[in-house]
């Protein structure tokens, strides 16, 4: 036996256990508890009649239920005050939340409250209700006593989650004291409702939570790892990766790519790569191998059949691919890539995730958001004379306030790329005017800022800029074009990036 099976092999004799003691966690997390007690003894009655619930959560739920704490009250109404749409939506925030305090007793904000995600700035409150609840239950005696369950959990997970990231350690060749100054962590959550998986990177941190299932959620922690280990290796060589950003455009069209992968082109990148190195490893044929990455490419993650293409020259030589990863930028040949691409029609049925709750239908669209998202489709094709005549077209049957300042919006970015600078500046103006959902609010202050530092206004770019951090729930696009507005002057040397 040779090659990367061999090393493994080898690296399973000598460290079994040397994967979470250097470079990550696999545990239980008692401020992850608290607050999944607390929600269940309130409200989050998600999935409680499958039969892959741990007996824990049952457990805790009657005992906290049935005892007259009187912080349940406050914790019912903060609960039923923060409602979402679906139930993994709910627990997704509380999930957000739980990463981001210190923990019992105090349950306080790791870092400044303007820069927490938008989903945990939506439960500012709860930190004080956590810690009379904690106290006043005595969670931290229930904490100890799940012990022995989690301890079982937990060895479900050890062996078949370090074989995994050991396989990606070798094939990488990654040393396995991990990346300098980042943790990889991995949650196992009881009290959750089964099949949910959630990831979180915060500050290069990486978390995985996962609830109870039959089998361990491997799948998912190998994605998320692979992201882990790679995202300072495409960051890296992101000045010529960059260079080729214009491939990125393609991935535009894609209905079902995830709007961060359109905006972010590195992002895109790491996540093209992760998809060839998944289908390397992946134990089934050769043929099955080639449709991972072309529906991986039909899905828009149009790098993914280069890296795939790269991956066996990689194989044959010795260095890490945290140094090799420059060869196989330095190879992308545009000309071809644009070649490649004519020929792409992408998938137009949307993803599923098998560990996830399936949320419930979207409804069919008005006639106006029809009218609406054809206008879009010609201006993403630069067809600007026929999308303003759309914009118009809805703004003149008075469509409702947030597609009628959609409409604005797309008429503000038509004057932009015009160079009609004033009439911009007015209509980005109108679409606040007319309440817009946060991605168009945050991508208009945006906008406004730019304009202003064109403009040679600084300070009112500034406040722009401040501003549009400030809208809850703006894409992390918005929010990274609001920083890099803070952190110097906008200079058009071409039509603005962005929404």
């Amino acid at each position: 036996m040779t090659g990367p099976s061999a090393k493994l092999a080898a690296f399973l004799l000598l460290a079994p256990a040397l994967l979470f003691s250097q470079q990550g966690q696999l545990d239980g997390s008692e401020t992850e508890f608290t607050v999944l007690a607390a929600i269940n003894a309130v409200g989050y009655d998600a999935d409680l009649d499958s039969p892959y619930n741990h007996p824990l959560r049952r457990q805790v739920r009657q005992l906290l239920t049935s005892r007259p704490l009187r912080s349940l009250e406050k914790l019912k109404t903060f609960f039923e005050e923060h409602r979402q749409e679906n139930w993994t939506a709910e627990l997704s925030q509380y999930v957000s939340f739980a990463l981001q305090v210190t923990g019992p007793p105090d349950f306080k904000f790791r870092t400044l409250t303007y820069q927490l995600p938008p989903d945990v700035q939506r439960l500012q409150g709860l930190g004080p209700l956590l810690a009379e609840f904690y106290r006043e239950a005595d969670v931290g005696s229930l904490w100890k006593n799940a012990q022995p369950y989690y301890d079982e959990a937990i060895a479900r997970y050890h062996e078949p989650v370090t074989r995994a990231l050991l396989e990606l350690n070798v094939y990488l060749r990654n040393p396995t004291s991990g990346v300098s100054g980042r943790t990889f962590a991995i949650i196992v959550s009881l009290l959750a409702a089964p099949h949910q998986i959630h990831t979180r990177s915060y500050e290069g941190n990486y978390y995985v939570v996962v609830s109870p299932s039959p089998e361990p959620q491997i799948e998912d922690i190998r994605y998320a790892y692979l992201h882990y280990l790679l995202e300072p290796v495409v960051t890296r060589y992101q000045e010529k990766l960059l260079a080729k950003k214009a491939l990125g455009d393609y991935a535009l069209g894609a209905p079902f790519l995830e709007e961060h992968y359109k905006q972010d082109f590195l992002l895109l990148a790491t996540a093209s790569l992760i998809r060839a190195i998944e289908a390397r490893l992946a134990k089934v044929s050769a043929a099955e191998k080639t449709a991972m990455i072309d529906q991986a490419w039909r899905r828009g993650f149009i790098l993914a059949p280069h890296f795939w293409e790269q991956l066996p020259a990689y194989e044959k030589q010795e260095q890490a691919m945290r140094f090799y990863f420059e060869e196989m930028v330095n190879a992308i040949d545009l000309r071809k890539e644009e070649a490649r691409v004519q020929n792409l029609e992408f998938d137009q049925t949307p993803p599923v995730r098998r560990v996830k709750q399936a949320a419930p239908p979207p409804p069919e669209p008005s006639a106006a958001e029809k009218l609406l998202d054809e206008a879009e489709e010609l201006y993403r094709q630069r067809r600007l004379d026929e999308a303003r005549e759309l914009f118009l077209r809805l703004l003149r049957e008075r469509a409702p306030k947030p597609l009628e300042a959609r409409a604005y919006y797309g008429l503000a970015r038509i004057a932009t790329l015009k160079n009609e600078a004033e009439l911009a500046a007015s209509l980005f103006e109108k679409t606040l005017a007319s309440s817009p959902e946060p991605q168009e609010k945050a991508w208009a202050l945006v906008y406004l800022g730019r304009l202003a530092d064109v403009g040679g206004r600084r300070e009112e770019a500034l406040a722009y800029y401040q501003a549009a951090l400030a809208v809850e729930g703006a894409s992390e696009g918005a929010r990274k074009a609001a920083r890099e507005g803070l952190e110097g002057a906008f200079v058009k040397t071409a039509p603005p990036s962005g929404q």
